[in-house]
């Protein structure tokens, strides 16, 4: 992982959590992001974690996204989209 920027604490504070849910909203005034984890053989969801941040923050953080995404794949090949995990998914 790029740990370019991991504050005072060398990341050591940071606590890992997996997800396969995600769900974006927003306001005029920002963004909300829930991330959290979704299991197929109950149709459970759990939500974790939220992040709320401005809209230009959000866009750096998409910015952010594309270029780690494209750069993943020119290290690691193109990444396949999972269109049957996505029904899967509660709205």
């Amino acid at each position: 992982m790029n740990n370019e920027h991991e504050g005072a604490h060398g990341g050591h504070d940071l606590e890992g959590r997996y997800a396969n849910y995600f769900k974006v909203g927003y306001n005029a005034f920002e963004f909300l992001f829930d991330f959290g984890q979704y299991y197929t053989e109950d149709e459970r969801l759990q939500l974790h974690t939220r992040i709320v941040t401005g809209p230009s923050y959000a866009k750096t953080l998409l910015e952010i996204l594309k270029d780690s995404i494209s750069q993943y794949e020119v290290d690691f090949g193109d990444i396949a989209t999972n269109s049957a995990d996505d029904n899967q998914h509660p709205k």
